[in-house]
């Protein structure tokens, strides 16, 4: 009947409740129209404006690479923090909505002692047991929103970490693939350089062989060994670098790096995409990353917090009640007789000093402020990297084409100028410039592609797609 009658109470106190500080509403940011719109940098023929694709490494159709991204995902650390994080945001939200209900607790105890002379019933010992057992129940109305702003702020919270775990999938899905990329364009890299050291090699034998038969002199043998040297000495650092990616591909796919699939290092083709990219738009763009999400929901969460704040300046009501019975035996509390129970509301209220609640709602509308702020530059950030990337592709592609037809040149020229030797008429210099030039134009389309396929992973990173 006592938690019939509380509870009643509630009721009827509940249905004139409300909840005090400011209703969430999301933010409109002044420069909102010009960013949903199409991106500036997206005039190249290189991306289409499609919606993103979903899983967007699927797109480089190579098996390994996602085997390697499903292991990430599910052994990253990063990840695995991420996920914890919601795991403790969502038991705050349980808590605070534990608040809603009412609060029971549960006593008992039993101790043996001696009673004072004249505390002494008659005819009664004055050395006995006392038991004693009861349960206490308190129910705080929420007629200022306290708790309903508790648990508003603890569901944003909630929608934050899920968006934070989000962005970590994201910058790990791309990092795994940048990683596999690099290893592929380093094994690429380095067949290029073996090769140019494979051709200078021969010249190397050529010109000693025409410098014993006095076609060549002892300079020309050692401007073309130093030329080779100097193509050799490059490999060991392209080696280095890709041992260095195929390392980091380990970490991130939560393995030692002597646990990394054999097969993980087989690749020695550039990866890129030859299709147009679909990029969408500025106005998917920012719905769909979960970085922009996070610092919206934050924002809501903060706002809430104004109405905790706000709702100190007004009472705060329990109403509460406890029974219990003290006696001599566990026989003896069961009975009528020694039952005792209270019943009434509790008020609680900082008046008149009250500065201290106004401090913190001040505090509140500061931090609300600042996350307003943290979310308007979070989506400037997230169309600048965007263009960025965008533009970044475009101009490597550029760059790529140029030293194509750079490369085809050089390669003409040394062909050339080997056959204007042979018949004596070049000089030794110019097939050694010739020489150097073919093999720096090589190995500059070589790094090209590689940058290519960074540009590449770096634009799906910033336009956020998929992991399912």
């Amino acid at each position: 009947m006592m938690l019939r009658t509380i509870l009643t109470a509630a009721s009827a106190l509940a249905l004139a409740a409300c909840a005090v500080g400011p209703d969430y509403k999301a933010p409109q940011s002044a420069s909102a129209p010009a960013a949903t719109g199409a991106f500036v940098a997206a005039d190249s023929s290189a991306v289409s404006l499609d919606p993103v694709a979903a899983d967007w490494w699927r797109l480089y159709d190579d098996p390994v690479l996602d085997g390697l991204v499903g292991d990430a995902l599910k052994a990253n650390s990063d990840v695995r923090v991420a996920v914890a994080n919601i795991a403790k945001a969502r038991a705050a939200l349980r808590g605070a909505r534990g608040d809603r209900l009412p609060q029971t607790g549960i006593a008992a105890g039993a101790d043996y002692g001696r009673s004072p002379e004249g505390q002494r019933l008659p005819g009664g010992s004055r050395e006995d047991w006392s038991v004693d057992a009861g349960l206490n129940i308190a129910y705080e109305v929420d007629l200022f929103g306290r708790v309903a702003r508790s648990v508003e702020a603890a569901r944003g919270d909630v929608a934050a970490a899920e968006a934070d775990a989000e962005a970590v999938r994201v910058i790990v899905v791309s990092d795994t693939t940048l990683a596999y990329a690099d290893a592929a364009s380093g094994a690429a890299r380095l067949d290029v350089a073996r090769h140019i050291v494979e051709l200078l090699d021969r010249q190397v034998m050529l010109t000693g062989r025409r410098k014993e038969a006095g076609l060549a002199t002892g300079l020309d043998l050692a401007r073309i060994t130093t030329l080779r040297d100097q193509r050799a000495a490059d490999i060991p650092a392209l080696e280095a670098e890709r041992q260095a990616a195929l390392f980091r591909l380990a970490t991130l796919t939560g393995r030692a790096p002597a646990a990394l699939p054999a097969i993980a290092t087989d690749r020695n083709i550039s990866l890129e995409i030859t299709d147009p990219i679909p990029v969408g738009d500025g106005a998917a763009l920012l719905k769909r990353r979960p970085d922009v999400r996070a610092a919206e929901r934050r924002l809501a969460a903060d706002t809430a917090r104004i109405g905790v704040a706000t709702a100190d300046l007004y009472p705060r009501i329990t109403l509460g009640g406890s029974v219990g019975s003290t006696g001599t035996g566990f026989g003896d509390i069961f009975g009528g007789g020694p039952l005792r129970w209270l019943l009434g509301p509790l008020i609680n209220w900082a008046f008149p000093n009250q500065e201290p609640a106004r401090a913190r709602i001040a505090a509140a509308e500061a931090e609300t402020q600042a996350s307003l702020a943290r979310f308007d530059g979070t989506m400037l950030r997230a169309l600048e990297e965007t263009e960025t990337a965008l533009s970044g592709y475009a101009r490597a592609l550029e760059q790529r084409q140029a030293l194509r037809a750079a490369r085809e040149q050089s390669a003409k020229a040394a062909r050339i100028v080997r056959a204007q030797r042979e018949e004596g008429a070049a000089d030794s210099l110019a097939w050694l410039d010739a020489e150097r030039t073919a093999a720096e134009a090589e190995a500059a389309l070589a790094a090209q592609d590689a940058a290519i396929s960074r540009r590449q992973i770096a634009l799906f990173r910033a336009l956020a797609g998929g992991w399912s």
